[in-house]
């Protein structure tokens, strides 16, 4: 059932005259639906409602508190990332056209500025900047901690060697930093699928498919561990900082953990005497809604998992992993995401244990640059409401 909105039922849930409505669409607060001409635009139900809780809740905080804080409802305008009837766009660009060829580094420039400016040739020489014996010493000290926690630990540690250079120079070289805290290696200049395909000893076609993915997940507007580190900038943290804040948030299984958890999943389906069996078994007792399968901003499927799994077909196990799938989406009314599919390619291609997080949080530090940066642009500390709900004494 199409939920869209005329302009004139728009304008009356925000309470405002037309003028007032067409003056939000040109300043980009409301994105009409489609691509009606004119006047006739339609306006999306649930994004209508947004900038009415928005305009809302900026009431109730004072118009002088919203001008320095984001206050209220935690929805935030930016340049960065869409998603829209069913796809991703960065900067305007569809995702899935980019996953055709771009690379990660590529992708990364795109989102910082799309100024065309190639930030990893400026950051070439702080990959190789020398560390301090204490830096050596402490990056030794973490290696038998799991990937994504031996970053957050030391990625600030290690950002201190770096020299001055402008935030974007400096968010490339952080990122050549998180890619050899994840994989255990030395910095490298190399583009960075090819630094995870030689830790893994990926093939060149499994090299590609670890580009793509890459690309895929390099953003995806205000997920926890974006919002996590908009927030971490806000307050005038540095970039190392706030990196380190969208790790954390990664590292949970409803979010870049979820991956681990399907790659379980998998591994005790096909170590079972039967695949339904072992799903049966696996799923007893959990929520499978809670990662794998759907996505509430892709209600017909998640773009990106699909683009993924449709180019699994030529490697070994596939056939049984792809049932899998197949069989769970089957039985939830679900289709399998971008989790599902970070679990998959692992699998199929022997992996490491936490390949899909090393995948997600490598390729996501590249958005979380980019709002960050978009962040302190606007200036302001993010501090949304709390609407009390508890109890009152009573006198």
């Amino acid at each position: 059932m199409n939920q869209d909105l005329s302009a004139s039922e728009a304008a009356r849930i925000l309470g405002v005259s037309l003028a007032t409505l067409y003056s939000y669409v040109s300043r980009g607060m409301l994105t009409p639906s489609g691509a009606q001409a004119g006047r006739r635009k339609r306006y999306p139900h649930d994004e209508v409602l947004r900038l009415a809780a928005r305009k809302a809740d900026g009431k109730r905080g004072g118009h002088k508190v919203v001008a320095a804080m984001n206050w209220g409802t935690p929805v935030l305008e930016t340049r960065i990332s869409r998603i829209a009837d069913g796809r991703l766009y960065y900067r305007g660009h569809d995702v899935l056209t980019l996953a055709a060829d771009a690379t990660l580094e590529q992708v990364a420039c795109l989102l910082w500025d799309d100024g065309g400016a190639d930030y990893f040739a400026a950051a070439a020489d702080a990959a190789h900047a020398p560390f301090s014996a204490g830096v050596v010493a402490a990056i030794g000290s973490v290696r038998s901690m799991p990937p994504l926690e031996a970053a957050m630990c030391m990625l600030p540690v290690c950002a201190q060697s770096l020299s001055a250079r402008s935030d974007f120079a400096a968010g490339a070289a952080s990122m050549r930093m998180l890619a050899a805290l994840l994989l255990n290696r030395a910095p490298s200049v190399q583009r960075l699928h090819l630094q995870v395909a030689q830790a893994w000893q990926a093939d060149a076609a499994q090299a590609d498919w670890i580009r793509a993915a890459l690309v895929l997940l390099a953003d995806h507007e205000l997920n926890a561990s974006t919002f996590t580190v908009r927030c971490v900038a806000s307050t005038g943290a540095s970039q190392a900082a706030a990196l380190s804040a969208g790790l954390a948030a990664l590292s949970g299984p409803q979010h870049g953990g979820g991956s681990t958890l399907i790659r379980a999943m998998l591994e005790a389906a096909l170590a079972s005497d039967s695949l339904e069996h072992g799903i049966a078994a696996w799923f007893d007792g959990r929520d499978p809604s809670l990662f794998g399968f759907s996505h509430p901003l892709y209600p017909h499927g998640d773009p990106r998992g699909a683009y993924l799994l449709a180019r699994m077909a030529q490697w070994p196990r596939a056939s049984a992993v792809l049932a899998i799938g197949d069989r769970i989406a089957a039985r939830l009314g679900m289709p399998a995401n971008a989790d599902f599919a970070l679990a998959a390619m692992s699998v199929v291609c022997g992996w490491p244990a936490a390949a899909g997080e090393i995948l997600f949080a490598l390729a996501r530090s590249a958005g979380w640059i980019a709002q960050a940066a978009e962040q302190i642009a606007g200036g302001g500390m993010i501090r949304p409401r709390a609407r009390y709900v508890g109890r009152y004494q009573v006198e």
